[in-house]
Order: structure tokens, then C-alpha cells, then sequence
């Protein structure tokens, strides 16, 4: 009874993201926090912007949600990793479209030598993205070292210096 129309628009999903940062990549959300009017229909999309060369939308998940993606312009090189290890990956050339399946690990990177943008649609209001390195490394408080270390069988030290780069960059 109190929605109005500007529930259900969002403008400027045409401007391009900000990709000038450490992994060149910017994505710009339309899901039911930007958009209201998505609450309860169990859709949204994200714009994606890629930096030339190498842009990069590290390994993460959307734990709620496929993703179908459209390649709008530039060369991406995508991938998801199955629940037995498998990469399924390919190159994108503009117009051309992956899936992404629910839960799954995937990626884009930039490897074309203009900037690239996709756009995405999640089977989710609330998709919600867990970045695997950010998640592993980043958490607060910290995940024990010796968890890691052992779970990626390197030196404790490395597990430290990865958790530091993590902390001083969020």
C-alpha cells in the first residue's frame, strides 16, 4: 500500500564502475537493497566492470543463487569448479552468455586489452557473494593458522602473511 514507483526503478546501471583498485573490477548491484520493488520476486542482476588488462572478479560464490552472465563488451576468460573439482571454463567474446550454477566456486578475468563489461542476473533477491580468499583469509576474528595451513598444506608463516594482506585491505 506504500510503494511508489521509485520502488521499482534504479538509475545509472549504464555508468561504468569504478575498476581503478587493486583487483580492477567494480560491480554495481541491483538487488532488493538498491531495488525494493525485487522483494519477494527472487530475481536480480549486478553490472560488472573488468580494467584491461586483467580485471578480475576473484573465486567466490553466490550461496543463494545462479548467475547467468551476458558479455556486453571485451574477452573474459570464466570458470566454475564443480563439486568434484572439475573447472569448466572458456573465453567470452562480446554477445556471448555462461551459466553459472548455484553455489558454485566461479570467476571472470580480463583478458582482452580494452575494459570489459558483463551483466548478470541471480535467481535471488539476495544472491549474497562469498569471495573465497577474503572468507579463508579475511575472517574476524582470524581462522587459526594451523587450520589453514594444514587445510592448504603450506608453511603457518604464509597462512599470517596472506591473513595480514587480507586485514590491511579491507
Amino acid at each position: 500500500m506504500m510503494v511508489t514507483a521509485e520502488d521499482f526503478v534504479l538509475k545509472g546501471f549504464d555508468k561504468a564502475g569504478d575498476t581503478n583498485n587493486q583487483l580492477g573490477f567494480n560491480v554495481t548491484q541491483a538487488s532488493v537493497m538498491q531495488l525494493p520493488g525485487l522483494n519477494t520476486l527472487g530475481i536480480s542482476m549486478v553490472r560488472l566492470d573488468f580494467a584491461a588488462p586483467l580485471g578480475l572478479n576473484p573465486p567466490h560464490t553466490h550461496p543463494r543463487a545462479t548467475e547467468i552472465l551476458v558479455l556486453i563488451e571485451g574477452t573474459l576468460l570464466v570458470g566454475f569448479i564443480t563439486t568434484n573439482n572439475t573447472l569448466i571454463s572458456t573465453t567470452l567474446q562480446k554477445g556471448d552468455v555462461f551459466v553459472f550454477p548455484n553455489a558454485l566456486v566461479h570467476f571472470q578475468l580480463n583478458i582482452g586489452d580494452v575494459n570489459a563489461v558483463a551483466i548478470s542476473a541471480l535467481s535471488s533477491q539476495n544472491p549474497g557473494t562469498q569471495q573465497v580468499a577474503r572468507t579463508l583469509f579475511g575472517a574476524s576474528p582470524p581462522v587459526d593458522p594451523a587450520v589453514l595451513a594444514k587445510a592448504f598444506m603450506i608453511d603457518p608463516k604464509l597462512v599470517q602473511l596472506l591473513q595480514n594482506k587480507f586485514k590491511s585491505s579491507s
